[in-house]
């Protein structure tokens, strides 16, 4: 459905974010502030947004194993660290981030080092602070350890495909197909990345198929006049900005007006990363196995779908660029539906006051009131912006939350009270 983006000036989005992180600092902890060097740190390093979530994800699993081993809220997500007594939980959350963070980019040592230091400096320099520090390292070293051989940089072969409806590279950079094995990596909580996989697209000659290339057609074209102004800009922020940009500073300023415990921010953290890898996964499975062509072939091909419904333009382009994989299901759709869920069910729908920018796009500054807001945003920024298909918004949305539910269900349980 079509959604109004709370697009403001820059200005007044300037001043709105300040605000805002003064009122987070007042609220923040060792979790939140090591999510956002966390989140700084992978921006930073690498151009890779499926190196970005996994980084993401093991550190975030770190802080919550390390802390969660010293506080004991949770059930582990692998085993219990040995901890002294008096150990210090915020000690542990920042040296278990730093080492991951520290282990995974080593040319951002540095600057990790010198945030380890002003961290840890707020922290009373006590046997306490020490023993925590130990935990944290542990943790890392124990959650680094499980992630060595996940089979992320496996090497798999791949051939694009050739017949109508089969993805192949899009015009006009015409890049090979972006980490086709990437379905096959280790998940973190579910079983792999076959589990969720999507129902088949609709077929080609299909009256659904018909509707949503037409729709992609009008309103996602470079130079579309009937896609309203609100729309090119979140199609343009949104092809702008990953995963880690939107849910995890979203995360922050809800947190930051609640109170909760750092136990509490770990697992919230923990189940985010882990919802939106798993979710990554889960796609990347579902996208090579079906290969489903991306919008700007099929309408420059179109008069090759053996469907009447379809009209072909073969000079057709996008408003923003295609990314180099299968279409369908979307991924910003399937790791912000198990983002949204996980978020949902851990600081409410709605009622909240949410600010996201990008500094690559300092005219663009977005506000919403609830989670679904953003998704929703999601969903047009891809149709209008060319590169999706609403039923590829739909499969992924709809595979993200079964994804997160089911992490919900079985990952980072409320630990049961001793009897």
């Amino acid at each position: 459905m079509h959604t109004t983006a709370h697009i403001r000036v820059a200005f007044c989005g300037a001043v709105l974010c300040a605000l805002l992180l003064l009122a987070q600092a007042a609220r923040a902890d060792a979790v939140t502030d090591w999510n956002a060097i966390t989140e700084e740190t992978i921006l930073a390093a690498t151009q890779d947004p499926a190196m970005r979530a996994r980084t993401a994800a093991i550190a975030q699993v770190a802080v919550f194993e390390a802390v969660n081993s010293i506080v004991g809220d949770y059930e582990p997500y692998a085993s219990k660290i040995d901890v002294p007594s008096h150990a210090s939980a915020p000690a542990a959350a920042i040296a278990a981030a730093h080492r991951v963070l520290t282990r995974l980019h080593p040319d951002r040592s540095a600057q990790l080092d010198a945030a380890r230091e002003k961290s840890l400096a707020a922290i009373a320099n006590t046997i306490g602070k020490r023993y925590g520090i130990s935990v944290g390292i542990a943790a890392a070293d124990a959650i680094l350890a499980l992630r060595a051989n996940d089979g992320f940089d496996a090497p798999v072969r791949y051939s694009p495909g050739t017949k109508p409806g089969e993805y192949r590279p899009t015009p006009p950079e015409n890049i090979p197909a972006y980490r086709p094995g990437l379905g096959q990596v280790a998940t973190f909580s579910i079983r792999d990345g076959q589990q969720f996989r999507s129902a088949p697209p609709p077929n080609l000659n299909s009256q659904q198929y018909a509707r949503d290339y037409d729709e992609v057609k009008r309103v996602g074209e470079a130079h579309s006049r009937q896609r309203p102004t609100d729309r090119t800009q979140v199609a343009r922020f949104y092809d702008a900005t990953d995963g880690e940009q939107i849910y995890y500073p979203a995360a922050r300023q809800v947190a930051a007006t609640k109170s909760r415990t750092l136990s509490q921010n770990a697992r919230l953290f923990a189940l985010l990363s882990i919802a939106m890898w798993d979710s990554a996964v889960a796609c990347f499975e579902t996208k090579y196995h079906y290969m489903v062509w991306r919008p700007v072939t099929a309408i420059r091909e179109g008069g090759a779908d053996g469907n009447e419904r379809t009209d072909a333009d073969p000079a057709w382009q996008a408003t923003v660029f295609t990314p180099p994989f299968p279409s369908y299901p979307s991924g910003h759709a399937s790791f912000g539906g198990a983002a949204r869920a996980v978020l949902e069910a851990e600081l409410g729908p709605a009622g909240h006051a949410i600010t996201l920018t990008n500094p690559v796009l300092p005219d663009i500054v977005l506000t919403y009131r609830t989670f679904k807001e953003i998704t929703d945003d999601i969903d047009d920024a891809r149709i209008y912006g060319g590169v999706h298909y609403r039923f590829d918004q739909e499969a992924g949305a709809l595979m993200g939350k079964q994804v997160a539910d089911y992490i919900l269900k079985h990952a980072l349980r409320p630990a049961k009270p001793h009897r």
